[in-house]
């Protein structure tokens, strides 16, 4: 292992904050999609908890889409709070860090893929 001087220019600044080099690291992995999803849905689960707390860990972000969040409910009256909900919650989600502009959420059931037949858009 080479020895490198804690003098050095390179070692004088503070050292980089891991979350400031995941998204370089992410896209020359070609994983840029994928952190940006994953921080979207722990943006959304902070969101449903802070706002809507009876459907904390009952509803997940599965997919975005162009102007669409893709939420599965696990319960009809999960989905049927985020619906009411809708116009409240897509704001919340656009002003978070993680967020992103969405007009629309799309529910699905649970066991439904994103792109199922279960879905309705608000």
């Amino acid at each position: 292992m080479p020895w490198h001087d804690p003098e050095s220019p390179r070692r004088r600044g503070r050292p980089d904050r891991l979350g400031d080099l995941l998204p370089e690291a992410a896209r020359h992995l070609g994983l840029e999609d994928e952190l940006r999803l994953a921080r979207a849905i722990a943006t959304w689960d902070a969101l449903v908890a802070e706002r809507v707390p009876p459907a904390s860990g009952a509803c997940r972000l599965v997919a975005l889409e162009p102007d669409t969040l893709v939420i599965a409910a696990d319960e009809p009256l999960v989905a049927a709070e985020l619906r009411m909900r809708a116009s409240e919650l897509l704001g919340a989600f656009a002003g978070a860090p993680g967020g992103t502009r969405a007009r629309f959420l799309r529910l699905v059931g649970a066991d439904a893929p994103p792109r199922g037949r279960t879905s309705s858009r608000v």
